[in-house]
Parts: C-alpha cells; sequence; structure tokens
C-alpha cells in the first residue's frame, strides 16, 4: 500500500484512499500516454514531410516507449485501465489531425499546450506520491522531463506563432484537464 503524502485536510468521506491515489495515477498515466500516441498519429498523417513531420514522428516514438511502460504498470499492478479509451482514440486522433490541418505551427501549438498541462499533472502527482512508490517516481520524473523536452521542440518549431494560438493553446490545455480528470475517474 503506498503511503501518500496528505495534500491538505485529513482524509474525507469519499476521498480516494492511498492505494486508489496510486491506482488513478497509473490509470491516468496510462491513458495520457495513449492519448499522445493518438495525437501524432494523427499529426503524422497530415504532416509528411519536413522538419515538423520529423519531429512529429521522434516525439511519437518516444510516447509509444511511455505507453509500453505503463502498459506494463497497467497489468503488474493490475489497475483498472480507463473505460474512455476508445473516445481517446478517436478524440486523441481527430486533435492531432485537426491541428495539423491547419499547419505545422498549430500542430506544434497543440504540443505546447498539452506538454504544459502534462507538466503540471506530473509535478502535483510526484509531490502526492509516498516514499514508497520509488518506482513510479522515478517513471514520472522522467517522462516529465521527456515532455518537457517535447514542449521545447514544439516552441523551436514556431507553436507560439500558429494563428490564434492563445485560443488554440486555452482549448487544448482544457481538453487537457478534462480529460486527464475523467481518466482518472473512469
Amino acid at each position: 500500500m503506498s503511503n501518500m503524502k496528505p495534500n491538505g485536510p485529513a482524509y474525507l468521506p469519499g476521498d480516494p484512499t492511498p492505494a486508489e491515489q496510486v491506482d488513478r495515477i497509473v490509470r491516468v498515466d496510462q491513458a495520457g500516454e495513449f492519448g499522445a500516441v493518438r495525437i501524432y498519429a494523427g499529426q503524422s498523417a497530415v504532416l509528411r514531410r519536413g522538419p515538423a513531420a520529423d519531429a512529429v514522428k521522434e516525439m511519437a516514438a518516444q510516447e509509444t516507449q511511455h505507453l509500453d511502460t505503463f502498459d506494463r504498470q497497467i497489468a503488474a499492478r493490475r489497475v483498472r485501465p480507463t473505460a474512455l479509451g476508445p473516445f481517446w482514440h478517436v478524440a486523441g486522433y481527430a486533435l492531432g489531425a485537426t491541428t495539423a490541418l491547419l499547419g505545422e505551427k498549430a500542430a506544434m501549438a497543440c504540443t505546447v499546450a498539452v506538454e504544459d498541462v502534462i507538466d503540471e499533472h506530473y509535478a502535483n502527482q510526484l509531490e502526492a506520491l509516498g516514499d514508497d512508490e520509488t518506482e513510479l517516481r522515478e517513471i514520472i520524473t522522467e517522462f516529465r522531463d521527456d515532455e518537457l523536452a517535447h514542449r521545447d521542440t514544439g516552441l523551436a518549431h514556431g507553436a507560439e506563432e500558429a494563428p490564434g494560438y492563445p485560443l488554440l493553446s486555452t482549448a487544448v490545455k482544457g481538453g487537457s484537464r478534462l480529460a486527464i480528470w475523467l481518466s482518472e475517474r473512469f
């Protein structure tokens, strides 16, 4: 059983136990990596050549490795995956393809927005995890560093120059936060 750090008031009725909280972390992180793989699949279907396409392929390969790791965590810990997998399959691909259809910079803006939310999300998880979850902490720390590198790649490829960047960024961040909330619970 995990020893989660207290994050505010004592447990209240209906709060997840420390073990349930670890299950949520594994569930949502596996769902997030699945969503990232699908976003990059959608972007790759549209962006076929050029520097942005090459960057997407590299990031997609890394996200596939992340997904494989969390698939193994799901199995080893016997955590129920999110019930929303079929939805994330379609929604992730659609988000990737749609942003890529708006142009390379919009695709990179999508990456930057998602990775900004994931950075915050992983930081919160690291703060909440107990000391007996060393392996999970190490995985999340490593993957957070990778996600920050993806954000930097998106910025280097002109994400902030995308038409309507503030609006696009706000929409993608809002959708990412909602996906996290839903995947933790369902």
